[in-house]
């Protein structure tokens, strides 16, 4: 898989220490080659939308990725229509651009509902998948679907419970010292 491009999506809203722990265990334990953040700009899949703008995500995610050999951040997704982020819109503009070799980085929870999802089927044709599990996580993996696991990691937090501890004024949650700091410095999600 060492050639390959994994793409990691999500409204990262905020990125936070999970998210960098499960892309640098991806990375190391199936040999990719790069790690693409790909922060999405209207989630079909999230009926309030993000709570911090489109560019506020980036450049936390920027800022969070800084320094991480392979981590690169892709604002594929930016665009002036307020129609929903596909995921397969995504993958078809990443292999437009000459990356053919992708694969797709997702939680258990996530791919339970794939079948869901905007032109699944031509999705799992193009990528492989390398799921997040936990246990007791439970899902069907649909026909032509390559699914690689990556289990054994402690995820003890979401960006939900962070968004609400900072609401509530804790300062101190498990994101990045720099993106705590932007957090702040910008009064997200006070």
């Amino acid at each position: 898989m060492n050639s390959r491009t994994v793409l990691f999506g999500g409204t990262f809203d905020p990125v936070h220490n999970a998210h960098l722990e499960i892309a640098r265990a991806a990375k190391g334990r199936f040999g990719l080659r790069c790690v693409l953040f790909v922060p999405a700009a209207n989630p079909p899949h999230k009926s309030h939308g993000a709570q911090a703008s489109y560019e506020d995500r980036v450049r936390m995610l920027q800022l969070s990725c800084a320094g991480e050999p392979g981590f690169e951040v892709s604002r594929i997704e930016q665009t002036s229509e307020a129609r929903p982020s596909y995921s397969i819109d995504t993958i078809e503009k990443v292999r437009a651009s000459g990356i053919m070799e992708l694969s797709f980085l997702i939680g258990a929870d996530a791919f339970a509902e794939i079948t869901t999802w905007h032109r699944w089927q031509d999705v799992v044709s193009l990528v492989e998948f390398i799921v997040v599990t936990r246990p007791g996580a439970v899902y069907q993996i649909p026909p032509q679907a390559t699914v690689h696991e990556l289990g054994g990691l402690q995820i003890p937090v979401s960006s939900s419970e962070i968004r609400q501890r900072l609401a509530e004024g804790d300062r101190d949650v498990p994101v990045p010292p720099a993106v705590q700091r932007y957090i702040h410095e910008h009064a997200l999600y006070a």
